[in-house]
């Protein structure tokens, strides 16, 4: 192959384009576009953040008939130009990982002027950037899960106040924070200096009616003036959170109504109910358009092993994928279906533990989970769990086998057994 060949592998992919180093406080900007030589001309320039200055940047774009733009997800700083360009220009936006510069070169203008090149000639992998619908859906579901880790750790702090007091609810009914645990924080927060076992009675309600006595010792503690007002702020917080909580789901079901039917559908899979099928609608959108296949939208979920070959020897498998708030639901989906009696996600999942471990064999059944809901999202089918019997099913004439050599070890005949 001559040399002349050889440049042809990589080509110009985008005659005119733009490349982006955005900050807090101002863009570096840098247009690539070919001159009447037919030389690589570059036009960069430096633009505030506020909107108008983004005005202005998209302006200059479009004087300069930019059709694309590349851009790092730099945290929270890529949205304003995500805001005021989606419209205008296609926006490529990119992860840091996949755009390192030569060392010692880095400047902000040599960063714009870099991922401009990159973009060029198609060497830049565009992130997924769902619709304006679905990122208000997203910030949604992901604030209502912020208030629920928080109410959480509200809820473990009355239980070390508890504990402080010597106060032994919780050792006594299995959740604190149920009815009859509600009614006796709400007693211990009273005025009430004295509290008598016909008090511990009205409070009691379900299972837990004829365990009366061993609830008023388990409140004989040191409970002092000091921890009811700790415990009544306490209470306060986790009341308002539970209030915003509901709040939430209100107006993510209300914004999510006209997709009733497919949230339907994804609830027919093991482990997913109300809020994780709009969890996972808000991590996806209605439609997978940008996932040409199932695999492509595991591996960017971080849903599936890592590839790490050199010279033929496999080095460490796990995914790139570290923190990704679609994993974490899935996750969460799969606990719940390997708990399912009768579901082909418990079978697979015991299968799967005893050779690979509980925490390999849970992001396994998330895998099958996702890759389950990928067909119902993109192909408008129905969830079919296969059954608990299906890999035995599947597998019988080996497991017949197996069966019958362990017999003639143990000195037995295996017959089959007539109808």
């Amino acid at each position: 192959m001559t040399q002349r060949e050889d440049s042809k592998i990589i080509g110009i992919v985008h005659p005119v384009c733009c490349g982006l180093d955005v900050h807090k406080e101002s863009i570096s900007a840098c247009v690539i576009y070919a001159g009447k030589d037919g030389a690589d001309q570059y036009d960069i320039k430096i633009f505030g953040t506020f909107t108008d200055d983004l005005l202005r940047l998209r302006s200059w774009l479009l004087d300069h008939s930019c059709p694309v733009v590349a851009m790092e997800s730099t945290g929270i700083y890529w949205r304003p130009e995500q805001n005021v360009l989606e419209d205008a220009v296609q926006v490529v936006l990119v992860n840091a990982r996949d755009i390192k510069n030569v060392p010692g070169r880095k400047t902000d203008i040599g960063d714009s002027k870099w991922l401009a090149g990159l973009l060029r000639h198609g060497l830049l992998r565009s992130s997924f950037i769902p619709t304006k619908e679905v990122r208000e859906w997203r910030d949604l579901t992901r604030l209502r899960k912020q208030y629920v880790y928080t109410a959480g750790d509200y809820r473990k702090r009355t239980h070390k106040l508890f504990e402080s007091a010597n106060i032994k609810i919780d050792s006594v009914v299995s959740d604190l924070f149920g009815v009859t645990g509600r009614n006796l924080m709400n007693l211990l927060v009273s005025d009430q200096t004295a509290l008598s076992l016909e008090d511990i009675v009205r409070c009691v309600r379900g299972k837990l009616k004829g365990k009366e006595a061993e609830l008023y010792r388990s409140i004989q503690g040191f409970f002092s003036d000091h921890h009811r007002f700790i415990l009544k702020r306490l209470l306060h917080t986790i009341a308002l959170l539970e209030k915003e909580i509901s709040l939430l789901d209100a107006q993510i079901g209300n914004l999510m109504q006209n997709q009733n039917a497919l949230l339907s559908r994804m609830k027919q899979a093991a482990g997913i109910a109300d809020v994780s099928s709009r969890e996972v609608l808000a991590e996806l959108g209605p439609d997978l358009n940008e996932f040409p296949t199932g695999e492509a939208l595991v591996s960017w979920a971080g849903l599936c092993p890592g590839n790490n070959e050199s010279a033929g020897k496999r080095k460490s498998g796990k995914s790139p994928v570290r923190k990704h708030h679609l994993k974490t639901v899935m996750i969460e989906v799969a606990w719940a279906a390997v708990k399912k009696k009768g579901s082909y996600f418990k079978d697979k999942y015991y299968r799967l533990k005893a050779r690979r471990g509980a925490k390999k064999a849970i992001v396994a059944i998330a895998h099958r989970i996702l890759l389950g809901i990928y067909h119902v999202i993109k192909d408008g089918v129905e969830f079919r769990d296969l059954g608990e019997d299906y890999l035995t099913r599947r597998n019988k004439s080996l497991k017949l086998f197996q069966l019958r050599k362990q017999a003639q070890f143990l000195g037995f005949n295996l017959v089959p057994q007539t109808p």
